[in-house]
């Protein structure tokens, strides 16, 4: 591969890192000061990584594919997926759930491929939501404004739950007339290192709820150095990235030192900044000016519908799609993902008065 190509590769796989150094430079530049980074943004930094790695060795053990492949067969595929979409993204996070269900939906020979990982997208960002470690912005919500858990799962329920309903019925449509499919084929589980994997998964999430104290974190890197080092071949870009936009918001905030005090200014100035920043950077921008912390997290889940960048979810389900050889059909597809996420988009807008508030 030349050089230019390294470079095109580079630039697709971590556009997300590099824009982030890029902009903190700019925010630095802009600000004329070094940011800072408390000790809770460094805990949050240790917590998330701990978490990428527990969840990536239950992912190589198999078990989690192995949970989805049994979802996909029998009847009522379409609800299956979807139902295991949500439930999955609560506990091994949106992305996860994605990559762990969209090539199985990719692999049924069906022709409503597209509209089923359009759904599945969507059922990942609201079954992520309802739990603290569901994604990275409600890890950093939860952890910054120090929130209690069934304060947490009361405020956003509402919303995940709403969104259960729809996806769940638009699934139910799109399940009429089917016959029983055929499971695919079962790779094998490793019970020891599965069962090890969910231990430490469970110690990590046990630390994010304040069960134990912070140092515990430190189980999952242990694990992966006895277990399965490949655990800790993780995302190390989001956590850069993370990082960054940490100090980008350390930078704004001296730089405009003002305070979002109205409500609803939070949720819709967070809803809509994330169509264009994603809603992790919104989170961590908006959380320095406000304490309305229920606006501010309503507001980065809902701005997670909406357009490919409103979410990583959307830009991992969309990428898997078109990526695929099988499907041949990107620019209507990536319409479509739009006029979908416009709808739910508004939906959510919708229902902020009605039951988040």
């Amino acid at each position: 591969m030349t050089l230019r190509g390294r470079t095109r590769e580079l630039l697709a796989r971590e556009w997300l890192p590099l824009l982030a150094v890029a902009l903190l430079l700019l925010a630095t530049a802009w600000s004329r000061r070094i940011p800072a980074w408390s000790r809770d943004e460094l805990e949050v930094l240790a917590l998330l990584g701990a978490l990428l790695v527990a969840v990536r060795g239950l992912t190589l053990s198999g078990l989690v594919r192995r949970l989805a492949r049994r979802i996909e067969a029998g009847r009522w595929v379409p609800l299956r997926l979807v139902l295991a979409t949500w439930l999955l993204s609560m506990v091994v996070t949106n992305d996860v759930a994605l990559l762990a269900v969209v090539p199985l939906t990719l692999a049924l020979r069906r022709d409503d491929r597209g509209r089923l990982v359009i759904l599945e997208a969507l059922a990942a960002n609201a079954g992520s939501a309802l739990t603290p470690v569901g994604n990275p912005q409600n890890l950093f919500l939860y952890w910054h404004y120090r929130l209690h858990p069934a304060e947490f799962v009361a405020a956003i329920a509402p919303f995940s739950l709403a969104f259960l309903v729809v996806t769940a019925g638009l699934a139910f449509f799109a399940s009429r007339g089917d016959g029983p499919a055929p499971a695919g084929p079962w790779r094998p589980v490793a019970r020891g290192p599965a069962v090890g994997w969910a231990t430490v998964l469970a110690l990590v999430v046990l630390v994010v709820l304040h069960v134990l104290p912070f140092p515990w974190f430190v189980a999952a890197p242990a694990a992966a150095l006895l277990l399965d080092r490949r655990a800790l071949a993780i995302d190390w870009g989001l956590l850069v990235a993370f990082a960054c936009f940490f100090g980008i918001a350390d930078d704004l905030r001296a730089v405009l030192a003002s305070s979002l005090t109205g409500t609803t200014h939070v949720f819709l100035l967070s809803a809509l900044a994330s169509q264009v920043l994603s809603n992790v950077p919104a989170a961590l921008l908006f959380s320095e000016f406000t304490t309305n912390w229920r606006a501010l997290l309503w507001g980065v889940s809902v701005g997670g519908f909406g357009t490919l960048v409103a979410s990583l979810a959307n830009l991992i389900a969309w990428r898997l799609y078109v990526a695929d050889p099988t499907t041949g059909d990107g620019g209507r597809f990536t319409l479509r993902f739009h006029l979908v996420g416009a709808a739910m988009l508004a939906l959510g807008l919708a229902l902020w008065p009605v039951l988040g508030r």
